[in-house]
């Protein structure tokens, strides 16, 4: 899949609330990395993982699945850390939930054409096997250090 820096950098910026499936609480693990990025950059996260559900990671209480969060949180943008034999019914879940969905991105190695394909005729901008914290590092440098004042939030991207 190749994806011109343009497309990559739209994708970016118009997102705010990124709903990050399979998100762990451990710091160890990348989908924490990747959920800690975006939130240094301005992002709201919402975590979606039905083994933290109802616990409060990144300010967000998580959980269990996307049709949990309600319609009027905005998310623009799904991130998934699923396996791809895994990752259809995460996409489907996604546009039949989240009515203001721009943006379905699919970590380094997760690829689904069907998945995708479903998205992408509802016009959603699909990307997949991209990390979302390497692209913005790329295009836009090393986030600005947390500041407590702002709740450890820098301005997006």
């Amino acid at each position: 899949m190749a994806y011109s820096d343009d497309q990559l950098r739209r994708a970016l910026t118009a997102a705010r609330t990124v709903a990050v499936v399979g998100l762990s609480a451990r710091p160890d693990r990348p989908s924490h990395a990747v959920a800690l990025e975006l939130v240094r950059r301005g992002y709201r996260v919402i975590p979606v993982n039905p083994g933290h559900a109802g616990e409060r990671l990144f300010g967000a209480c998580a959980v269990a699945r996307l049709s949990d969060i309600p319609p009027e949180a905005g998310v623009d943008m799904v991130d998934i850390f699923r396996r791809p034999d895994l990752v259809g019914p995460v996409v489907d879940e996604a546009l039949a939930c989240l009515p203001a969905l721009r943006t379905i991105w699919m970590q380094i190695g997760v690829v689904d054409p069907a998945a995708a394909a479903r998205a992408e005729a509802r016009g959603i901008t699909v990307i997949m096997d991209r990390c979302p914290k390497i692209e913005l590092r790329r295009l836009f440098g090393t986030p600005t250090p947390p500041d407590p004042a702002t709740d450890g939030t820098a301005p997006r991207p």
